[in-house]
């Protein structure tokens, strides 16, 4: 395989030279039409409102073939050190199945890796049964009717986003048995808040650290057990309510604080954790191992459409290509994702972190600076909140953002009102199909004020329901529609070097300031 930087490829100096098709004058029935890929389990993407047209198409399939994505995302999922920066494989495909056929085997650390993946959810499936059938019980004898994981980054941010995106549809189904909650900020207040109303006898705690050195995460463990004991209980013992996800060579793994321990490894970045034990155990716990293994079903069929190599029936490669386009041709630095369900409420800070950790690089794969623009940057809110908000930019402003709704047919609950001759449901999508259009074709106005442009570009990836099988397909187009972007790219999408100064900073902090002036300073502004 040849790993060659964008500015350096032929189709991408073809694809610069293509001006922007006219979205407002070429946005009909039958482009939305055609406009339509599968990305699996019921889940759409549509790119009808993007400044896409066939001579775009064919070059961007020129500069797929070019940077080798299908040969590059095959490496991967066969084992290939493509985390360059760690030297590591990248695996978290494998968490969710055997993408290129059951006969493939990854071995590192001594053990084969997909099967190291099945045990541990094996485990995780007869530990989270025996906690909602009531046969697993805290140190009071009282059966766990609460559980909070204790994490941060992507040990918090994918697994609450996916908690909180099932939890409508659990309820609409009649299948949640336990309460999931989150502890992540080391601010005392995050689990103080918490705390409230929590009952420590019936409280099951989930301490997610790879390392088993995190900060933050272990500041907080220590909070929660000074909790536990400050509430005076009668025969309570912490560690029989805290389990652990960590990795083997942890000094959590073989901790007598823990109930039982469940592991990760060092080729699964914690930003794409949320289909290992870092999302299973929660999950399973709170809605059942069946639903968090339809949610693993639904990510492995986006995982086996992402191998397509034709980018009009690779719903999360022509995601990426546009994508770069936009970045890289088109100079648009912002990305928003326009979620119209209040499910996915949490999902665009899951997003951030996915899109903005992975490809926020200034150096190719082999630690040379790049001469042209990666990553984006990521913000959103669930509609219809936010066209009551930052949506007059989009609409007015001077800066085009590109816009990636997401939508559903029906609602999770199933509980409605009829108010004006529609439902709620119905208001809802009614709003997200105006808003694709308005941002499109925008108005004319001898108004200034009223006259909306247009041409504000936008796709919508859709299905019937927000379930688990939605939900893991769309997680896992984002998740590859990221790692395409990196191999156009030519940067790492697996390490996060970034996050590291800071951390090293603080620590100085701590131990005084180590005779760094500006630290220092800021020390005295903010004792």
């Amino acid at each position: 395989m040849q790993f060659t930087n964008l500015s350096k490829t032929s189709a991408f100096k073809k694809l610069a030279k293509l001006r922007p098709l006219e979205v407002k004058a070429e946005l009909k029935a039958e482009r939305i039409r055609s406009a339509a890929v599968s990305i699996g389990a019921g889940l759409s993407y549509n790119w009808a409102a993007m400044p896409i047209g066939d001579d775009h198409i064919a070059m961007l399939q020129e500069l797929a073939d070019e940077q080798q994505l299908a040969a590059k995302y095959e490496a991967l999922l066969s084992g290939e050190v493509m985390n360059t920066g760690e030297n590591r494989l990248v695996l978290h495909h494998l968490t969710r199945g055997r993408v290129l056929g059951d006969d493939t085997s990854i071995f590192a650390d001594e053990e084969e890796k997909g099967a190291f993946y099945l045990d541990q959810l094996e485990k995780i499936t007869k530990f989270s049964q025996a906690v909602r059938e009531g046969l697993l019980v805290g140190s009071t004898g009282k059966p766990f009717s609460t559980v909070v994981q204790i994490g941060i980054g992507g040990s918090d941010l994918g697994p609450r986003a996916l908690y909180i995106a099932l939890k409508g549809w659990a309820k609409g189904a009649s299948i949640m048995k336990k309460e999931a909650r989150f502890i992540s900020n080391v601010d005392p207040d995050d689990a103080d808040e918490v705390f409230e109303g929590l009952d420590f006898e019936k409280t099951l705690f989930i301490l997610v650290s790879k390392s088993g050195t995190t900060q933050e995460t272990l500041t907080n463990y220590e909070l929660v057990k000074q909790a536990m004991v400050n509430a005076n209980i009668k025969g309570m013992d912490p560690s029989q309510h805290m389990v652990a996800v960590t990795s083997k060579s942890s000094p959590l793994a073989s901790s007598k604080d823990f109930l039982q321990a469940f592991y990760i490894d060092d080729y699964i970045g914690g930003r794409y954790s949320s289909s290992s034990a870092v999302g299973a155990v929660v999950l399973s716990i709170a809605y059942g191992s069946e639903v968090f293994q339809r949610f693993l079903n639904g990510a492995h069929e986006a995982d086996k459409a992402a191998l397509e190599p034709q980018i009009t029936q690779n719903a999360a490669m022509l995601d990426a290509l546009i994508g770069v386009y936009l970045r890289n041709v088109l100079n648009l630095p912002c990305t928003a994702i326009l979620p119209y369900s209040q499910g996915l409420s949490r999902f665009p800070a899951h997003l951030q972190q996915l899109d903005m950790e992975s490809n926020g690089k200034q150096v190719n794969r082999n630690g040379e600076p790049i001469d042209y623009s990666t990553g984006p940057i990521i913000f959103g809110e669930p509609g219809t909140n936010g066209q009551h908000s930052f949506y007059q930019l989009l609409h007015q402003g001077t800066d085009t953002v590109p816009l990636q709704f997401i939508g559903f047919s029906n609602s999770q609950r199933g509980k409605d009102i009829v108010t004006a001759g529609s439902t709620s449901q119905t208001k809802l999508v009614a709003n997200l199909i105006a808003q694709i259009v308005a941002f499109a074709k925008g108005k004319d106005d001898t108004n200034a004020n009223k006259r909306f442009p247009g041409n504000r570009y936008s796709s919508v990836i859709h299905a019937d329901q927000l379930n688990p099988e939605t939900l893991g397909a769309l997680l896992a187009h984002y998740e590859n529609k990221v790692m395409f972007q990196g191999f156009l790219w030519n940067i790492n999408s697996f390490d996060q070097e970034g996050v590291q100064l800071g951390k090293l900073l603080a620590n100085k902090v701590l131990q005084g300031g180590d005779g760094d002036e500006a630290l220092q300073g800021y020390m005295d502004l903010l004792e």
